[in-house]
């Protein structure tokens, strides 16, 4: 009988069991283009179960994807490969998250710094992930918190409700729960993960809607935040927050945001007591492409001077 029948296309992974050969291909990529900075918004601190930078430059995301959980990597080299019933999704969509759709040359710099940040930052492109859900959950846990008190409580409760990722990925990485799994964790782990019960509950309601907000990936970015913020608790940070990385937006600018608008404003004007409307006055003249210039102040490091210690977390675990 050897021979009869080809070997079944399979690898074992790190965890044990079998999962179906990682479809592998190279992935046309600009040659400038840096991984870091592109998809370094989906990262949500070092720990983040769902992304990991090996030592040899590869980045790896774990993500829940219309066809189930996936894994996906992609080297230096321009060469991806993903596992699971995921996978095939992630790597049909894979130009689009290292910002194939994306044109950096709409944006006109203005101003000095931003000239100069542009010119050292080529690499960058802004990502477009097509997933609605997996932005959204971490942006509502960064609501009115510390953000190391929302990474921390992102991590625990993906380790805790997620799964491991498909294929042979590092140690430690999981994919985020399911929209039902989201929906089903019970009150007291929210609180053990110091998420308070507003930001918990607009969570809780934003899972029970997935299928509906998930369709905003496909909307016109004004059209989808207006479809993000019909979920009580999901306002106008949080929503651009989110669709900033699904839909790729260059225009959607964060307001409402603690320190953004005077860096802003300290940047363009050396104006550090700077708000909302002072910042979207300043980034006027970048209409189409104000996401983008605010990423580039972000990047160039002209931040003003701190006057007053970090804010202290808060922790309601021992309540």
């Amino acid at each position: 009988m050897a021979g009869r029948f080809p070997p079944r296309a399979t690898r074992t992974t790190t965890r044990g069991g079998h999962v179906p050969v990682p479809a592998s291909a190279p992935v046309d990529i600009h040659p400038d283009l840096d991984l870091g900075l592109t998809l370094g918004p989906l990262r949500r601190g070092h720990g983040d179960p769902t992304f990991r930078v090996t030592v040899d430059g590869s980045v790896w995301r774990a993500s829940r994807t219309p066809d189930g959980a996936g894994t996906v990597r992609v080297g230096r080299g321009g060469r991806a490969e993903a596992w699971g019933p995921g996978g095939g999704w992630l790597m049909a969509r894979l130009p689009a998250l290292l910002g194939a759709e994306d044109d950096p040359g709409a944006f006109v710099p203005r101003h000095k710094l931003l000239a100069l940040t542009h010119r050292a930052r080529r690499g960058l492109r802004l990502t477009r992930t097509g997933l609605v859900l997996e932005s959204l959950i971490p942006s509502v846990l960064e609501q009115k918190v510390t953000t190391d008190e929302a990474y921390r409580s992102w991590r625990v409760l993906v380790r805790k409700y997620g799964e491991p990722a498909p294929g042979p990925a590092p140690d430690g990485m999981y994919v985020m729960p399911d929209a039902r799994g989201w929906a089903l964790i019970p009150s007291w782990e929210w609180h053990r993960a110091n998420v308070d019960g507003k930001r918990s509950a607009t969570v809780v309601r934003a899972a029970r809607v997935a299928a509906r907000l998930e369709e905003a990936a496909l909307m016109p970015p004004a059209e989808a935040r207006k479809r993000l913020e019909l979920v009580p608790g999901v306002g106008a940070w949080t929503s651009a927050e989110t669709i900033q990385r699904s839909n790729g937006a260059p225009d959607e600018v964060t307001t409402g945001d603690l320190h953004l608008p005077g860096i802003v404003g300290w940047a363009l004007a050396g104006d550090r007591t700077a708000d909302d409307a002072a910042m979207l006055e300043l980034l006027a003249p970048y209409a189409g492409q104000r996401h983008r210039a605010a990423r580039l102040i972000l990047l160039s490091g002209r931040v003003p001077p701190r006057r007053a210690p970090r804010m202290t977390p808060g922790d309601i675990t021992g309540l």
